[in-house]
């Protein structure tokens, strides 16, 4: 088992050395996992009757009407570029930010591995894998909000073994991560929940103070995908040769 003052504990020391580096790949995980809010539209400014706004003007749908179709078109095409930005760059991005983290806490700390997951040998593999894990979450999300937020818990190692091994399969970076956090989903909800005291402090700085404390929080995750592994290892979920523990990355 493990202990979230152990975990922590282990994030600091690593982040002694190298917490600005930290701070950089979290700044980057930031952008890469949604941490934009997306545009707002205010629909309050249109009268009951729909056809006349507040302000007394009265809107000419027929002159609107031709262009209705072009704005559909171009919504469209914004919302597919969105959805392969998403999917050809940020996924690979947040892997391979994660790849820096677990790296970090096996003393290797190395800024190169942002870009781990854009080889030939790794990128597809990893993209279909972040895919169907984004999928799959929401789907659960789309049932209800509770049990999206436990599966959300139980696909949360796929980065991190995408990490050891960018070609162990997408169904098995998601089964893999499922019976890693079998049993310990509560548990890592406490240990986020350990962090929310150093989030509230930072909010009290405008909200950027939530930055610095973001290396902190991946740092942790980092170990305790490590100890995770530890004991899928030694439970027989998962092999070295799996995980390619004891060989060379491709380049």
């Amino acid at each position: 088992m493990w202990e979230r003052k152990e975990l922590k504990q282990r994030a600091k020391e690593v982040l002694r050395t190298s917490y600005w580096k930290a701070f950089l790949v979290s700044i980057i995980l930031v952008f890469v996992s949604g941490g934009g809010s997306p545009p707002s539209f205010n629909f309050g400014s249109f009268g009951s009757s729909g056809a006349q706004g507040s302000s007394g003007l009265e809107v000419d749908w027929e002159a609107i009407a031709p262009f209705i179709p072009v704005f559909i078109i171009i919504f469209i095409i914004v919302f597919l570029l969105a959805i392969a930005f998403r999917v050809f760059l940020l996924s690979p991005l947040e892997a391979g930010t994660m790849r820096y983290f677990k790296q970090a806490a096996e003393h290797e700390v190395n800024l190169n591995h942002i870009g781990y997951a854009f080889s030939k040998h790794r990128y597809w593999d990893i993209v279909k894998a972040m895919v169907w894990r984004i999928f799959l979450n929401f789907l659960w999300f789309l049932l209800l909000f509770i049990p999206g937020i436990v599966k959300s818990y139980a696909y949360s190692m796929v980065p991190f073994i995408l990490a050891d091994n960018p070609n162990i399969g997408y169904r098995r970076a998601v089964d893999l991560s499922k019976q890693m956090t079998r049993g310990h989903k509560f548990r890592i909800f406490v240990l986020d929940l350990s962090f929310l005291g150093w989030i509230l402090l930072g909010m009290l700085v405008f909200f950027v103070g939530v930055l610095f404390v973001l290396p902190y929080v991946n740092a942790t995750k980092a170990e305790l995908y490590l100890k995770l592994r530890q004991l899928a290892l030694k439970e027989g979920l998962t092999t070295e040769d799996e995980l390619r523990l004891n060989q060379t990355p491709i380049a």
